[in-house]
């Protein structure tokens, strides 16, 4: 069951990335719903910084996991991140680029839209 599919500009929400494909749904689109408990809704640009603070943290995006079918990210790459671990990216001052366009609405519940434009792509 999903939630629907509208952005934080209210409008239809977009692809984030089919390459690596994303999403809690894994769609394409960081889509969301009452099983996904870590709120998948920030479409992001990785960026190298992003991805040692994701590291240091404890959850390695970097590194491929092919027994989960997973090839590991690389700056550059558009993936759809926690609401929270991209909020507490900001506060520490590695937070990515975001695509507003492709960023659920969902996300509003723990993000507000000043903190996501300052990050915006679009």
């Amino acid at each position: 069951m999903k939630l629907p599919s509208l952005n934080v500009l209210g409008a239809p929400l977009e692809s984030c990335s089919t390459d690596p494909v994303t999403g809690f749904f894994r769609d394409g689109c960081c889509n969301t719903g009452p099983m996904d408990r870590g709120l998948h809704t920030v479409c992001a640009l990785m960026t190298a910084e992003f991805l040692a603070l994701s590291k240091y943290l404890g959850n390695d995006l970097s590194t491929p996991r092919p027994e989960y079918g997973f090839q590991g990210l690389k700056p550059g790459d558009q993936w759809c991140l926690c609401a929270a671990r991209f909020l507490q990216a900001h506060e520490e001052g590695a937070a990515p680029k975001v695509r507003l366009a492709a960023t659920h609405q969902a996300t509003l519940s723990l993000v507000p839209l000043d903190i996501l434009r300052q990050y915006a792509t679009d």
